[in-house]
């Protein structure tokens, strides 16, 4: 997996509240090359794309302070072009419906897969 994706130079932000996901998320991103910025809620991931070049996003939906539909949207209204790709557990059935329809990409359900995840990411990483 690692030996066919090399994404040196690019910057994903990853919001994402809770300790586990994030750490998890990480570990299946660093074996591309990829840069990683944390945002613990919405808002600073807003903040974030804002402050650096980024190339691509992953929002978990449910956070404090802002959550993902909020951020995407506001992202989207100064970035039209970033990719977003959303984040949920899998019980949240309509999730997926409304990440697209705030500007998401694409969305991926909980738990993550590390192979669909890096795929996933890989048609947005030019």
């Amino acid at each position: 997996l690692s030996d066919k994706y090399d994404w040196s130079g690019k910057t994903i932000v990853v919001a994402e509240d809770e300790n586990s996901n994030f750490e998890l998320l990480k570990a299946i991103l660093s074996r591309t090359n990829v840069r990683v910025f944390r945002a613990h809620n919405g808002k600073e991931a807003v903040e974030l794309c804002l402050k650096k070049e980024v190339d691509l996003v992953l929002m978990d939906i449910r956070m404090p302070e802002m959550n993902g539909y909020e951020a995407t949207e506001i992202i989207k209204s100064q970035f039209p072009t970033l990719p977003v790709i959303s984040l949920t557990a899998y019980a949240m059935g309509d999730d997926r419906e409304k990440s697209l329809q705030v500007g998401c990409d694409d969305h991926i359900s909980k738990p993550i897969k590390p192979v669909e995840l890096i795929e996933r990411v890989s048609r947005f990483m030019k």
